[in-house]
């Protein structure tokens, strides 16, 4: 990262060349000695150089740093704690961090594991040697470099004989899904051994890309360091025999350093020297993809995510503040001493010029229209649409808002809802846009929540103010846009009409069976509506294939089990069927059958599944199909033959539908609290997980989706926020809109 104009240009006589980081006490640079050595210079912040307790931990810091030495750490070349700026310049390692290289690449293969953990071990005995524990070893603070890893941050160190910490309540001593028992229960019996379970969590992380107590909050997290097994799936053979032992309670059950490295020498495989060259090739980090799409909402109950704040997480909480504000180190709150990503690949794409992480509510005011959100008291969850430059937003209690997707300012607010009528009584959501025409659906329900009237409507996209506007039956389940026209019930509901999304205009009519329930749907640009016979112990149902040019409309009876359509695969539908008396009370679903129906001749070709898999609503992307439990596994399997190509387990509760990008490569889902997971979506290897965004959970019932816009991540949480992430560098601080 290039220079800002604040910051210095030179320091302690080395002239600064660029940013390489930023951690919570301060910046690093990659800066040059008067000889033309590179060197990493930490320079502690401003606002903490006056503070006495800041400056000493700095010159702990340096003191640990300097009795280090070996080949697996990064060496202190020069420092100077009592300046007016504290600095300290060590050697500068050209390498991403392991946390990049992770959350980048996925995880690691057992043969790219064993020089790293080999490494590990080696600069942990060096550490220890100099009788230093290091207390923070986590996957920000190892560099990936040419000749093997480099342990770095020695910032919450300490010396192994010394119990009086620095660290004073409500500033973070380590980052939990990587901190030992000892760490959260008595700070003053952490010794090397510490370190070692710290080993342990970080190789677990790096052969599944997750920690082996990952939960959806940092007290949870705490939690489960102390009091429950950790979760080692993925791990398997000797290998997990090992790691099991490093993640003992008792720091005496934990190997020490010597026996460790002879048990990694005889658990992991040597790398051929093919696998080296690849090892070699798959280092450098990766640019973001430009996408279009995203899935429709899903409209499931949520559970509520249980937050245990018993005596060991509330013991947790002053240690975790830092983690909360700055993640598991990685984006700007990672204070590394490397060099730069490295050359893009074609993971991510580039992002807008001018573009920054924003962060917004959907309340805030607007410039055109209506300025505030009249009633909104932000306890429910947006729904947004993306659209070119734009994100539009829309939910209960909400009128329809344009959102600036490069600055994150509100640019209007529509005032559609009749004057007089209470927030509380209107519900908007927005169809879809089509060439400067927003469309979006109102609905004004009465005093008991029943529909009074309902209507759909197109703004103009530049102002919101109204173009055409339609009255819809208020029987109707709703309308749906796709290809440019909106499918809607009007009158008595005996037909869909299927209208011009530019200005209203009636292209064609499907008439429906009387007695039975229609439902207006779309997938992509596939318009259709779905019947059901309401008949008591009829499963009768029928699709309607609309022409959005106006063309017949298809007609196919019962293809499959009444609500199971999921999309369009090489020309037929696709349908996944469900076992619904099996599945209970259960939030998820039990998926038992796909079938596909050849549009044209009405075949149907059924694949019963060799398992019956669970989740929430089904996406279908680049010929597979995914699913996401509430419990947050995740299954990827075949739509042909039903065959589980991975199954990967996250943190998080309760999660919303999968989005997976444009490129296929990537797919993301995001829990409640707006934390967001990136799996690889060939193997289901974790990539990163974001921090929680949203500060309370509301009771909307919507579970939250990602979407895409430019190579950016877009997302709202029940409390009314919306913001986005850069899906390279998702640690990347938000910014205020403007």
């Amino acid at each position: 990262m290039p220079l800002q104009k604040d910051d210095p240009k030179s320091l302690g006589g080395y002239r600064l060349a660029d940013r390489l980081g930023a951690g919570g006490m301060g910046m690093v640079y990659r800066g040059r000695s008067r000889s033309g050595r590179e060197v990493a210079v930490k320079v502690v912040h401003a606002r903490y150089a006056a503070d006495p307790v800041f400056r000493a931990r700095f010159r702990q810091e340096i003191e640990a740093a300097r009795r280090v030495s070996g080949a697996f750490t990064a060496p202190v070349l020069d420092a100077d704690p009592d300046a007016a700026t504290p600095w300290m310049a060590t050697q500068y390692v050209p390498g991403e961090s392991l946390a990049a290289r992770i959350r980048t690449h996925g995880a690691l293969r057992l043969t790219e594991l064993r020089p790293l953990a080999l490494g590990l071990v080696e600069a942990l005995r060096d550490i220890h040697r100099a009788g230093v524990v290091h207390r923070d070893l986590k996957p920000a603070n190892v560099l990936i470099a040419e000749d093997g890893p480099r342990v770095i941050d020695f910032g919450i160190s300490r010396a192994a004989e010394n119990h009086n910490t620095l660290t004073e309540t409500g500033q973070m001593v380590g980052t939990p899904p990587f901190m030992s028992p000892e760490q959260f229960t008595d700070a003053r019996t952490v010794g090397p051994a510490s370190d070692v379970f710290s080993l342990g969590a970080l190789l677990v992380y790096c052969v599944t890309g997750r920690g082996p107590f990952d939960a959806d909050s940092p007290y949870l997290t705490g939690y489960r360091v102390v009091h429950n097994e950790p979760v080692l799936d993925g791990v398997t053979g000797p290998l997990r025999a090992v790691l099991t032992r490093c993640l003992a309670k008792d720091p005496a059950d934990r190997p020490v350093l010597d026996v460790l490295a002879q048990e990694f020498a005889e658990v992991l495989p040597e790398p051929s020297s093919s696998e080296t060259q690849t090892v070699t090739l798959r280092l450098p980090a990766a640019p973001p993809p430009d996408v279009s799409t995203a899935p429709v909402p899903d409209r499931r109950p949520r559970r509520r995510t249980p937050w245990l704040l018993g005596a060991a997480a509330a013991a947790t909480a002053f240690t975790v503040t830092g983690y909360l504000l700055l993640g598991p180190g990685d984006g700007e709150s990672e204070a590394r001493t490397g060099g730069s990503a490295g050359a893009a690949e074609s993971r991510w794409g580039t992002l807008p010029t001018g573009w920054k992480p924003w962060q917004t509510t959907v309340s805030a005011t607007a410039e055109q229209g209506v300025a505030k959100a009249p009633g909104y008291e932000g306890d429910t969850s947006p729904s947004c649409v993306s659209n070119g430059a734009a994100v539009y937003c829309a939910g209960s209690a909400l009128l329809p808002t344009r959102v600036d997707a490069t600055t994150g300012r509100t640019l209007w607010r529509s005032g559609i809802a009749p004057p007089g009528v209470a927030a509380d009584r209107f519900i908007t959501t927005v169809l879809g846009v089509h060439e400067g025409r927003v469309l979006v659906q109102l609905t004004i329900t009465n005093d008991t929540g029943m529909g009074e009237t309902q209507s759909v409507l197109a703004l103009d996209h530049e102002s919101g103010a109204k173009v055409w506007s339609r009255p819809v039956s208020t029987e109707s389940m709703g309308a749906a846009y796709a290809d440019g026209v909106v499918l809607t019930q009007e009158d008595d509901g005996g037909a869909v009409t299927v209208r011009s999304a530019a200005d209203g205009g009636v292209r064609t009519t499907v008439p429906v069976p009387p007695g039975w329930f229609c439902i207006p749907l779309a997938t992509g640009d596939t318009a259709y509506v779905t019947c059901d016979d309401q008949a008591v112990g009829s499963n009768a149902n029928t699709i309607y294939l609309v022409d959005p040019a106006g063309g017949p409309v298809r007609t196919l009876e019962s293809p499959a089990q009444p609500g199971s359509f999921v999309g369009a695969l090489s020309g037929q539908l696709l349908f996944l069927e469900t076992d619904d008396e099996a599945a209970n009370n259960s939030p998820d679903l039990i998926y038992t059958r796909v079938v596909r129906v050849d549009p044209e001749s009405g075949k149907r070709t059924v694949t019963k599944l060799p398992e019956r898999y669970r989740g929430g609503v089904a996406t279908l992307a680049r010929g597979t199909l995914y699913l996401a439990t509430s419990s947050g596994l995740v299954t990827a399997f075949s739509p042909t033959t039903g065959e589980r190509l991975w199954s990967s387990h996250t943190t998080l509760e309760t999660p919303g539908q999968v989005s997976v990008d444009a490129s296929g490569r990537t797919l993301y889902l995001a829990g409640a609290t707006g934390r967001v997971v990136a799996l690889d979506a060939r193997r289901g290897t974790a990539l990163w997980e974001s921090s929680a965004r949203a500060q309370v959970l509301g009771n909307s019932g919507l579970l939250p989706v990602v979407w895409f816009n430019r190579g950016a991540l877009v997302l709202s949480t029940p409390d009314g926020t919306i913001f986005t992430l850069d899906p390279a560098n998702p640690g990347r601080k938000a910014v205020a809109p403007g």
